[in-house]
């Protein structure tokens, strides 16, 4: 077994300035020329990526239409690089009032459930149809529009699919988030507009203003504030201005039946705006001044409150400052989570801390449920206490019985109890009570329904409620449907995909408390793509509703199966092996092994299988499986678990990614499909946090791939992923687990992609240049690819295309093209175990 583990300890006082300089390297053994212009992998891999994926299937609220939505494989650079301003945490499009999106409708279809009608819905010619939405009463859909002037709304009618514009003063605001809602009691919507006095500006960047009002100055005294790492934060005055002028919205009324359209209320920054069951009441969260330099918007000072459906205040729920002040892993001590009770006219919902909010403080119960009705001039109601922290509530048809969600942060378990609010006295029914990463006790997720105010409540016949769920297994994933009674505790298995397709319920369509229900499910195997079928469990009989064709029919030349195998120390893992079909009989293929690492608290858990063998190959973006198209062996979702207690498990982090990696390689190396002297790895983001740690602490991988990753954590001091202790609480374990101070010990090639404008926490841009510098410096082989305008994840088809370019011809040089002692097997490939 080769294994080389091998870890660094620094002071703290010498890290710092090292991180934030670029060090002078002397000449790398193997330099590569800069190259420019975007890259092309093989044409057949470019057809690949350039495939239209197959349509999604939205169904209505009464399962009697269906749209189908086709969108487009990959935006173009020129679409990605649309002039957007990074304010509070938001990248906003300025000519849209909305958050930045690449994501657009090509084609719209309307059809009857039964696939007796069809109809090609007519989308706004030379604009841009951005989203779609079912009215919660099924005779209409929604769709939102990029049109000249701003974010326009559309709806269309039943059975005829015809859009007509909704006639508003204004186009809608969507920064901080949904621009409408469905109002169900007058048949009409309540949307989201620019502000009047907003209406008509240019938009225009205010990243560099002309003359600035002077310098930017944060201040703090005796308060801590643990704050994670975030980008696009406000900077100057000048941006808070913008964000106050794009998140500042008018609500506005529009009726269906008269076409007339009225102001609601003051324009304010309108966080979020729900209304009441009964239509008289409007729950409406506002962002407030002052503003904060080092908070995402979510975060800054904020009201809730009760309206009258003419926008005047009825009551004040909470009005809470900026959250910097909220313990790693905590809540606010504020009512959180306020929502209307679906089953009652006007009745508010809410949860409070009974621990300051904060998980490290011992507490014999952590949250509390209120409630409050209204006319809302009496004193709330305490409901009932949660050992844990609350997760949420879903209710049943019946006003007097809800389920809540609660979460052991210790345990990293989950509880979900069944309350009679008539009966509060009595003990709540435990109906889950599992690990969260349990995926073979997960009973699934209860199905709901939609009521004619949209909102939703568990579905219901008699004394039936029903679960769908992944059915994770020793199999990999059978997708099932269960009925759970609710005198008994029960539940009752209805129906579960076969072990030679992979089948998953999308909805119940019909069901009654004497027959088993009628279920809408995408349906694919290694051969046929994903179409939706009709299946009547009852009878069991079947309607296949679409036939769409396979989009991308060059990667049937690739094979998979899972693979089981054990690590030393006897924890079990499992991968998704990939191998080209034509793989001439004995030859020992180069290994790509794909992982992002998890953690468990317990070795059972750890060892469960993810995914299926059973599904169709298709691939969205950069992915590693397009390696297998490319000839190579690809260990996909590489099982890398990292067991232990949740407050110290990063202290064997390293030795158990070397453990995972050794096994994963011996079992490639047993199957006799893969050369385990020609192995590379690969990751993204945390992935490839854990890519650069195996390439300094082990030998056991000839080159490595690193996407959008963080690899400093001396610059993420207030934790990382799951890590809970901040770098002054644990600094030997922050230092260790960073390949940057291991940088010297690198001696395999690793290429470094990342995308210019990374939006995501911890991971900036310039992680993967300090650590290509340190690289360099050290005299090792690195590459840095930055994609231009891309963020955590890529998106357009420029740049797409040139990863997979980048990462085909660094494996294939440092690799693949490798001379080696071991390139065939004497006998085939045996079986998993």
């Amino acid at each position: 077994m080769r294994r080389v583990l091998s870890f660094c300890v620094l002071s703290i006082s010498s890290l710092t300035a090292f991180a934030q300089s670029a060090p002078q390297p002397p000449a790398a053994a193997h330099q590569a020329e800069p190259s420019s212009g975007y890259r092309m992998p093989p044409q057949a891999v470019v057809d690949v990526l350039d495939a239209a994926p197959t349509p999604d299937a939205l169904l209505s609220p009464d399962s009697e239409w269906m749209l189908l939505v086709e969108r487009p494989a990959m935006p173009t650079i020129e679409e990605l690089t649309r002039p957007w301003i990074g304010l509070a945490g938001i990248r906003v499009d300025p000519a849209l009032h909305a958050p930045q999106s690449t994501s657009s409708i090509t084609k719209l279809t309307l059809r009857t459930l039964d696939g007796t009608t069809s109809t090609d819905v007519a989308l706004p010619v030379g604009m841009r149809a951005l989203d779609v939405s079912w009215a919660p009463y099924s005779d209409r859909f929604a769709v939102t529009v990029a049109g000249e002037k701003g974010l326009e709304l559309y709806v269309g009618g039943i059975p005829s699919g015809v859009l007509a514009k909704v006639p508003l003063p204004a186009p809608l605001d969507a920064v901080l988030g949904r621009p409408f809602n469905w109002l169900a009691i007058e048949r009409g919507l309540l949307v989201r507009t620019i502000a009047p006095e907003h209406a008509g500006e240019t938009a225009t960047s205010t990243s560099t203003p002309p003359a600035p009002p002077g310098p930017a100055v944060q201040e703090t005294s005796g308060r801590s504030s643990p704050l994670r790492t975030y980008e696009d934060l406000l900077r100057t005055s000048a941006d808070e201005s913008a964000f106050e002028r794009f998140a500042q919205c008018q609500l506005v009324e529009y009726r269906f039946s008269d076409r007339s359209v009225r102001l609601v209320g003051q324009p304010a920054m309108i966080a979020n705006v729900d209304v009441s069951p009964d239509g008289m009441h409007l729950l409406v969260s506002c962002v407030k001044r002052p503003f904060s330099y080092a908070l995402p918007w979510y975060s800054f000072p904020m009201s809730t409150e009760v309206w009258n459906r003419e926008g005047a205040l009825e009551w004040l729920v909470a009005d809470v400052g900026a959250g910097d002040d909220i313990p790693m892993e905590g809540v606010r001590t504020t009512p959180r989570n306020v929502h209307w009770q679906p089953t009652a006219p006007a009745r508010l919902w809410w949860c409070e801390a009974l621990d300051g909010g904060d998980p490290r403080k011992q507490a014999e119960k952590r949250d509390r449920w209120m409630q409050l009705e209204a006319p809302f001039n009496s004193k709330p109601t305490a409901m009932f206490d949660l050992v844990g922290r609350a997760r949420g509530l879903d209710w049943l048809d019946t006003p007097e019985r809800v389920m809540a969600t609660e979460y052991d942060r210790d345990r990293k378990w989950t509880r979900t109890s069944l309350y009679d609010l008539e009966h509060l006295g009595e003990r709540p029914r435990v109906v889950e009570d599992r690990s969260v990463n349990d995926r073979y006790g997960d009973p699934g997720s209860f199905a709901t329904v939609v009521l004619a105010t949209g909102d939703h409540v568990l579905r219901r016949d008699g004394n039936w409620l029903y679960r769908i769920g992944s059915g994770a297994s020793d199999e990999g994933d059978l997708p099932f449907l269960d009925r759970y009674d609710l005198d008994t505790g029960r539940s009752e298995r209805l129906w579960r995909s076969t072990n030679t397709a992979y089948e998953r319920p999308v909805a119940i369509i019909a069901s009654s408390a004497g027959e088993k229900p009628t279920i809408l499910t995408s349906f694919e195997s290694p051969t046929e793509p994903p179409n939706y079928r009709v299946r009547e469990i009852n009878s069991g009989k079947t309607l296949v509703l679409t036939s769409f064709p396979d989009p991308q029919p060059a990667m049937r030349a690739v094979e998979q199966k899972l693979v089981k195998y054990t690590r030393e120390d006897g924890v079990t893992l499992s991968a998704t092996l990939y191998l080209p079909k034509d793989r001439p009989k004995g030859v020992r293929l180069p290994l790509f092994v794909w992982a992002y690492p998890l953690e468990f608290t317990d070795a059972s858990t750890a060892g469960q299988v993810s995914g299926s063998p059973n599904r169709f190959v298709r691939v969205r973006g950069p992915s590693e499986i397009l390696f297998a198209l490319h000839g190579w062996a690809v260990m996909d979702n590489a099982a890398m678990p990292i067991v232990g207690t949740p407050e110290t498990v990063n202290d064997t982090f390293l030795h158990q990614i070397v453990m995972n990696a050794q096994a994963a390689i011996d079992e490639a190396d047993r199957l006799g499909v893969a050369d385990p002297e020609r192995c590379a790895v690969g990751g993204h983001s945390y992935g490839a946090f854990m890519t650069a740690n195996l390439l300094a602490h082990s030998d056991l991988f000839k080159a490595g791939v690193c996407r959008s990753g963080a690899y400093n954590r001396t610059l993420t001091p207030f934790g990382f992923q799951s890590e809970r202790r901040t770098i002054w609480e644990a600094p030997k374990s922050y230092v260790e687990l960073s390949p940057f101070f291991s940088a010297d010990k690198i001696k395999a090639p690793l290429l470094l992609i990342h995308g210019e404008k990374d939006d995501n926490p911890g991971t900036f841009t310039i992680q993967s240049e300090r650590m290509y510098q340190a690289i360099k410096g050290n005299g090792g082989t690195a590459r840095l690819v930055i994609l231009p305008g891309e963020a955590h994840g890529y998106r357009a088809r420029e740049s797409v295309l040139d990863t997979v370019a980048e990462m085909f011809d660094w494996c294939d040089k440092y690799v693949r093209d490798v001379k080696t002692d071991v390139e065939k097997t004497p006998h085939e490939a045996g079986s998993a175990k």
